[in-house]
């Protein structure tokens, strides 16, 4: 029974790996997203974020692909589609230039991102959530 018991527990113990085995440091993390934050607009190579973290270009990429969960190019495109949601919901910018804004190369591609990710193309994104937002609204001064 002992001997069960410590196998067990040494069992528990190897299969729970660290979370961040493999990959960026908590402290490069902060800095590769703050640097992606700052400069989402800007074309952004991946060589540069590896620069910023002082690792070769291939080794980053796995790294910050085991911190995140997803590649650098994808976290970038995701980060840039959720500032793209924000300023359609929050802005009257134009389509044109809310994908110059986020740092689309222009808004056919920006399109076509916001579709394949959403299911929807941005212009029907926006008017759906105007018109949930006039509806939200609606039903609040109804009920006031």
């Amino acid at each position: 029974m002992a001997h069960f018991q410590q196998t067990a527990a040494r069992a528990t113990v190897t299969e729970a790996p660290k979370k961040n085995a493999g990959g960026l440091s908590p402290q490069r993390e902060r800095l590769v997203k703050q640097l992606i934050l700052e400069r989402l607009g800007e074309p952004l190579e991946v060589t540069e974020l590896a620069q910023a973290c002082a690792l070769s270009r291939s080794h980053f990429s796995r790294a910050f692909k085991t911190s995140t969960g997803c590649s650098p190019q994808e976290w970038i495109r995701r980060q840039r589609l959720a500032r793209a949601k924000l300023l359609i919901q929050h802005t009257d910018l134009s389509l044109t230039q809310i994908s110059l804004e986020c740092g689309f190369c222009d808004q056919a591609h920006f399109c076509h991102m916001f579709t394949r990710s959403e299911g929807i193309n941005p212009f029907a994104w926006r008017c759906k959530v105007m018109r949930d937002i006039k509806t939200a609204c609606g039903s609040v001064m109804l009920f006031s």
